[in-house]
């Protein structure tokens, strides 16, 4: 059996699969069918300064190969995390990654703040509204994302800073640079595209806000060049997601240059799919003699 155990910031992980966030709620549920704690680390559901109740029904719309969600951030609020969900995560003895958002820019300072020490690291959700910048995401623009990630760095001083990337932008890697320069010592990415689904017997929209996020398998050969090209733009880890399914999906991103991995929409078809996904990562090392999986990171040669 090889090595699956990684790090990344500091950050041990026993394995390179991470849930990702807004698909695994904080994991109460999915502990139901199986130990979470084999898996690397969860990023939690994005959580807000307050309690928030999403986006009016319907909030999920399905596509050939994908999903669509305006679900809109739905969660507790910061405290009730910190108070009921966070124990529950430290008990499972697994690297609890927090996914915050705000409305503002001092939102998610102050969420940072609140957080620090507290969890093993704080992933920034940098693809909500600005109520300052006419509702354009801070995720678009690259001095929206060094402005929004120095904030959230200098609100920090125990734990390390994720700044998660929206693929609906110009260049992926200046946005992967101005999140480096603006002080996280990781990225993440592929948040999900921008899309709609039309009842054509209504001739309206499926999803009652219109348009929502694209995720599933269909978006992974695009996820797979976004995050290609942001690691070799940036010198800090990358952590990459987009559609992965199954173990040779996660190799392939780690080629292309991720530390680890996220899955998200493959858990909603089939509940055991991360267990599934490092037992496939497991076996296709050990069928190709490698010991580590650390020895496949970074590796694609182009032709």
């Amino acid at each position: 059996m090889a090595n699956l155990q990684v790090e990344i910031c500091g950050v041990k992980f026993k394995n390179p699969v991470i849930a990702a966030s807004g698909t695994f709620g904080f994991g109460r549920e999915y502990n139901l069918l199986y130990d979470i704690s084999v898996l690397g680390g969860v990023s939690t559901k994005g959580t807000t300064l307050e309690a928030r109740s999403g986006n009016p029904t319907p909030r999920i719309a399905e596509g050939s190969s994908v999903i669509l969600n305006s679900v809109g951030l739905q969660n507790p609020g910061v405290e009730h995390f910190i108070k009921y969900d966070l124990p529950f995560l430290k008990s499972k003895g697994i690297v609890v990654i927090a996914n915050v958002a705000g409305k503002t820019l001092g939102d998610y300072g102050n969420i940072c703040s609140r957080l620090d020490g507290l969890v093993d690291m704080i992933e920034l959700n940098i693809s909500c509204p600005n109520v300052h910048a006419g509702g354009m995401a801070l995720g678009v623009r690259p001095q929206n994302i060094f402005e929004v990630t120095k904030l959230a760095k200098s609100n920090l001083a125990k734990t390390p800073l994720i700044v998660k990337l929206s693929p609906n932008v110009e260049s992926i890697a200046a946005n992967a640079k101005a999140a480096e320069d603006g002080g996280a010592d990781c990225i993440s990415l592929i948040n999900t595209l921008t899309g709609m689904v039309i009842d054509i017997e209504r001739r309206r929209p499926v999803l009652a806000n219109n348009t929502g996020g694209v995720s599933g398998a269909g978006i992974k050969p695009i996820a797979v060049k976004m995050v290609y090209d942001a690691a070799h733009a940036v010198k800090i880890p990358v952590i990459g997601m987009g559609g992965i399914t199954s173990g040779e999906d996660a190799i392939e991103f780690m080629m292309a240059g991720a530390r680890a991995v996220q899955v998200g929409t493959a858990n909603f078809s089939d509940g055991n799919a991360m267990p599934k996904i490092i037992a496939g990562v497991n076996a296709w090392l050990d069928s190709h003699n490698i010991n580590d999986v650390n020895e496949i990171v970074d590796t694609l040669t182009l032709n």
